[in-house]
């Protein structure tokens, strides 16, 4: 079947979960499992976009932001949780726009494009941030932290690289739900150190070397679409 689950098993029954068994409920009546397609195909736009996101968020301002409202509010609760909602609202957009350009612009040169934008992901990647500190906390002022957090994440995040990058994911999968989840989890693997233990963090972490990582990865994926578009690979 297609996206689906393959089994097999003496009597073609299964369990209720997904698992084939023999009648009768004999012991070891598990025959085989096969990782259905579709799953794999979540997992993997899920585990790059995670990562992908998490090394490109290393120094950016985002994190650098992170970094100053926990220094400044010290609540560090309100302020993951700031971030997280923005993160996911922000990224949801971004995604559903990479993938709708994906659907109605299906040409090689379109693929093309997106191989491109990753390699130039890769240079912006190594353009250090700097970020204003009073700037980004000119929210409402009567807003408590995680609405002053929600908001200046979400506008900081505006036309970030990795807003940029969660755009070219999805354009690249085929796969909304697995693109958001998976940037969203890079910005909280990036984020949630930089608030609890801000400075210290910033300090021990070689940002420039995890930069370079990014950098290699975006780049690494731009030519590897490229080879694909090619006839390469496989």
């Amino acid at each position: 079947m297609a996206y689906g689950t393959q089994y097999l098993a003496a009597s073609g029954e299964t369990n209720g979960i997904g698992f084939p068994v023999r009648p009768g409920g004999e012991d070891g009546g598990i025959v085989s499992f096969c990782q259905s397609p579709a799953r794999t195909l979540f997992m993997e736009a899920f585990l790059t976009s995670t990562a992908l996101v998490a090394l490109a968020e290393m120094g950016d301002k985002t994190q650098l932001l992170a970094m100053l409202l926990a220094t400044r509010f010290r609540k560090p609760v309100p302020v993951i949780l700031g971030i997280f909602v923005a993160t996911i609202a922000n990224h949801f957009l971004a995604a559903l726009v990479g993938h709708s350009i994906a659907g109605v612009l299906t040409r090689p040169w379109f693929r093309y494009a997106v191989a491109g934008s990753f390699i130039a992901m890769a240079l912006w990647t190594l353009v250090p941030d700097k970020i204003d500190e009073d700037a980004p906390l000119k929210a409402p002022s009567k807003a408590g932290v995680f609405v002053t957090t929600l908001v200046a994440f979400f506008l900081v995040e505006m036309g970030d690289k990795t807003q940029v990058a969660t755009v070219a994911l999805g354009a690249q999968f085929d796969n909304l739900l697995a693109v958001t989840a998976g940037t969203t989890c890079g910005m909280m693997l990036a984020n949630v150190p930089a608030v609890l233990f801000g400075e210290a963090l910033a300090k021990r972490v070689p940002m420039r070397a995890l930069q370079i990582g990014a950098a290699l990865l975006f780049l690494l994926l731009g030519l590897w679409m490229i080879a694909g578009l090619q006839g390469w690979i496989g």
